[in-house]
């Protein structure tokens, strides 16, 4: 029998997804900002950054919202 999942571990799948979004467009800004500044400046170094940052979170919340938590609740 499958476990039916929170709206907490939804939302935390829906998170996980946009957390890739955004790392795939910090990935894009990077690239764009490399070719314009280098690897140098220190723009360049924050989306790289934030694109590492994304990534592990979208990684985490991914997990969560995956995971098949027990049942919690007391019954009398």
């Amino acid at each position: 029998m499958k476990k039916r999942k929170s709206i907490l571990q939804k939302s935390s799948v829906i998170i996980g997804y946009v957390c890739f979004l955004l790392a795939v467009l910090c990935a894009i800004a990077l690239y764009f900002k490399n070719q314009e500044l280098g690897m140098q400046d220190p723009v360049t170094a924050s989306f790289l950054a934030s694109t590492f940052f994304f990534v592990f979170i979208g990684v985490v919340f991914m997990i969560i919202g995956k995971a098949d938590l027990p049942d919690f609740k007391i019954e009398s």
